[in-house]
């Protein structure tokens, strides 16, 4: 049932016991960080309240009335009881926050999550983090279902429920192998491009996405043609390194083959594949905590 408006806040209750226990309004107001006047204030309002005076001014301090005594005699109660509350909302926050549960994309997951847990850990030491990766489709299911409490995708596609924001940039590449005729050529135009089937990773991928959103505005009208669906990036640079087709693929993802000559990026003219790289979490909510601080290090990322 509600209360009665007759019934003092806990910070006047509390004032009230101060006062009490120090014997001065002007001590008591110091122990609550506030200033005399305000507490002062705070005396008379409860008073009115009440509608009995609560304490007795003195040249000496203050002392509670028969009725103040008894309404703080009723009132410690109440503030042990709400000072047991405090403890325990402070215990299930702690608990919160001493685990992590996040979703990433395969490429964040892979090639960025590893440096940003590296610094989250100086930062949040004793917090438990777990890692669950999928594409981005998956990911956001796991934020709006509560299974993580932040996600990072890849995928240009906004999500119904879910907050974005950017933390970091990246580079599709077409990728092939050595021996490739695109490679001896060092460029392949946007037409060949699109005319050639691809090995792509599966539907919901953010990478698969974005690029056939890049390509569908450059040739309108453009249907993907698959050579072969896989859900590993490190499955797809094999089957690339092996002959089978060309791909696309982040370029956090390929950097040590391109380096090593395994694989071979030639240049598309006419093809903007840069692309962002998204933190998120359900809308309306607050990242508190070591999520908190896991999306501030990815930002720096940008």
């Amino acid at each position: 049932m509600p209360l009665s408006p007759r019934v003092p806040d806990l910070a006047a209750l509390d004032l009230l016991l101060s006062v009490i226990e120090l014997g001065s309004l002007g001590r008591a107001a110091q122990a609550h960080g506030i200033s005399q006047p305000s507490a002062s204030s705070r005396i008379r309002y409860l008073e009115k309240l009440v509608g009995l005076p609560v304490l007795e001014r003195t040249t000496l301090g203050s002392r509670p009335t028969p009725a103040g005594a008894l309404i703080a005699e009723w009132a410690r109660a109440v503030v042990d009881a709400a000072g047991q509350l405090d403890a325990g909302i402070d215990t299930l926050r702690t608990e919160r926050d001493s685990r992590l549960r996040v979703a990433a994309s395969q490429t964040v997951a892979e090639y960025l999550f590893p440096g940003w847990l590296m610094t989250l850990r100086a930062a949040a030491p004793d917090a438990t983090i777990a890692l669950e990766s999928g594409n981005s489709v998956e990911v956001a299911k796991a934020v709006l279902d509560g299974k993580a409490a932040i996600g990072f995708i890849e995928s240009p596609q906004n999500f119904r429920g879910i907050e974005s924001h950017v933390v970091a940039r990246d580079r599709l590449l077409v990728v092939v192998a050595s021996q490739h005729r695109w490679a001896r050529h060092g460029a392949v135009t946007l037409e060949e491009l699109a005319e050639t089937p691809l090995i792509q990773r599966e539907v919901g991928s953010g990478t698969r996405t974005w690029f056939e959103h890049a390509i569908s505005r450059g040739v309108p009208g453009w249907q993907p043609t698959v050579a072969l669906e896989l859900s590993s990036t490190t499955a797809i640079k094999t089957a690339v390194a092996s002959g089978v087709g060309p791909a696309v693929l982040s370029s956090l993802a390929v950097a040590a083959e391109l380096t090593a000559g395994t694989l071979v990026s030639p240049t598309v003219t006419g093809l903007d594949l840069d692309r962002t790289l998204r933190a998120i979490w359900p809308t309306g909510q607050r990242l508190t905590g070591p999520a908190r601080d896991l999306y501030t290090i990815a930002r720096r990322t940008t």
